[in-house]
């Protein structure tokens, strides 16, 4: 018969008695999820099954002597006959749920009358091993706790890879005004190089010829004749209509 109590993560185990063995567990009807009870022993010489298993689960620390329960088992009668549970009153132990032979649920109730009972706690025997059910309270806050951890890690890495994606982009800029003005710099220096370039070349050509005289006899047009073709044909006057051809045909005579 062992019963393993098993400490809360990130806390240190009981310390040990004056004779060197562990600390005792809890009085039962306190918080016991951390406890784990197993008797191999036992389990290798009788069968876990409906009819033992309350023998098995009594021996236990889970297991209050002071329940209706011992009562009948005292008088030889067997511990989970409700026919014997319903006329006490008190607290009782009852099988709820049953999958023989692995697993085993237990409620611990309190009895008031033969037809109420308020229940109190709960465990189960799952191949062998006793454990109490944890509360939902306690489930509640547990599944809360984990979330928003799973959720503050999230936001922790989210954070960082913004972080990260920050830093590649001013650095890209960088990279970008840099080349920018590298390029600005380059096109500079080739500006400079043309110019010189032509200007060496207007040197060795020299400067423009000064253009020919006019022939003898002509007369170059004043600034007043010189006018755009438009003007020129919206000046010139109309065409003089030649009186036979344009007049239409000649009107015949007429005889009488």
């Amino acid at each position: 018969m062992s019963a393993t109590p098993l400490p809360p993560p990130g806390q240190a185990p009981p310390p040990p008695g004056p004779d060197g063995a562990g600390a005792l567990p809890p009085p039962p009807g306190t918080d016991m999820t951390g406890i784990c009870f197993r008797d191999q022993l036992w389990l290798n010489s009788y069968p876990l099954d409906r009819n033992l298993v309350f023998d098995y689960f009594a021996l236990s620390p889970f297991y209050d002597i002071t329940c209706n329960n011992e009562s009948l088992r005292s008088r030889q009668i067997h511990p989970l006959d409700m026919s014997q549970l319903t006329k006490m009153t008190g607290m009782e132990y009852v099988l709820s749920d049953v999958m023989e032979p692995h697993l085993f649920v237990i409620r611990k109730q309190k009895r008031e009358s033969p037809e109420k009972s308020n229940a109190m706690l709960a465990y189960y025997i799952l191949d062998g091993s006793i454990y109490q059910a944890p509360q939902l309270c306690n489930v509640f806050a547990s599944r809360i706790s984990r979330a928003m951890h799973h959720i503050s890690k999230a936001f922790t890495v989210a954070c960082s890879k913004l972080e990260k994606i920050g830093n590649v982009e001013a650095e890209s800029d960088a990279a970008a005004s840099e080349s920018k003005t590298q390029k600005e710099a380059i096109d500079l220096k080739e500006l400079k190089r043309i110019d010189h370039i032509l200007s060496s070349l207007k040197r060795k050509i020299g400067a423009a010829p000064p253009p020919p005289p006019y022939p003898e006899g002509y007369v170059p047009p004043s600034a007043e004749q010189e006018k755009a073709p438009d003007d020129v044909l919206a000046s010139e006057a109309p065409p003089q209509l030649d009186p036979i051809i344009d007049q239409g045909p000649a009107k015949r005579p007429r005889f009488q």
